[in-house]
């Protein structure tokens, strides 16, 4: 599945930014405490998987929502299907494009192939393209939310992500897998990657934050959290 290698590829960004920065040796370990045949991106998810997740330890860092909760199947209105996040990245698009021909375990600290590698990727996946499949579409998706915007009465705008940690704990993904939603109504308790259901018209908008950047707007009708 695409989602699987950008998460792979994020990892990857992770790595990059440490050996541009000089900071491999401090944040990999030494190599004698590596887990024995483990890769230098496996090393790294491992990491940050261990060290970043959720208080109650629900999700780590990677972790994606199945299509339908545990705890108790709810009822969703089927003017509005359920849109796998694979699916807003078109068939013919290959996420890991920017990263073909290089070795990562080849670079060094203060290495300046890997500052190099990392703004190509970057560009290459704030432009990355929408699937024109599912615009102007009524979906229902399920993500993890990043508040943006927000006022007296609650939260108004969000970047919808497809795996825990994504734009927070690790780099953005790339454009066409984050969702800025527009929210009907403000939601008083919309926290940091907190799973939840929305549901609304899909369109190919792009919109810049800090962040991360979006490559599709979800002007959302309703939400609900994923697991209620």
């Amino acid at each position: 599945m695409k989602i699987g290698k950008v998460i792979v590829m994020v990892v990857a960004v992770v790595v990059l930014t440490v050996l541009g920065y000089g900071l491999a040796s401090w944040f990999l370990g030494k190599p004698a405490q590596n887990a024995e045949g483990a890769t230098q991106l496996e090393q790294t998810l491992a990491q940050l998987s261990s060290e970043t997740a959720t208080t109650d330890g629900e999700y780590a860092v990677g972790d994606r929502l199945a299509g339908q909760p545990a705890k108790k199947a709810t009822e969703f209105d089927p003017a509005f299907p359920e849109l796998q996040w694979d699916n807003l990245m078109p068939a013919d698009w290959d996420p890991m494009a920017a990263f073909r021909g290089m070795n990562i375990a080849e670079l060094q600290d203060n290495d300046p192939k890997a500052q190099e590698a990392l703004e190509k990727m970057r560009k290459a996946w704030n432009d990355a393209p929408v699937n024109m499949s599912y615009t102007g579409k009524k979906v229902r998706i399920p993500g993890f939310a990043i508040p943006i915007e927000q006022s007296e009465k609650g939260v108004d705008e969000l970047l919808l992500v497809p795996y825990f940690g994504a734009c927070i704990h690790t780099p953005p993904p790339p454009a066409n897998q984050i969702i800025h939603v527009k929210l009907s109504e403000p939601q008083p308790a919309v926290g940091a990657m907190q799973a939840y259901w929305v549901w609304g018209e899909l369109t190919a908008s792009k919109f810049s934050s800090e962040l991360g950047d979006a490559a599709y707007l979800l002007t959302a009708t309703g939400i609900q959290p994923y697991d209620e």
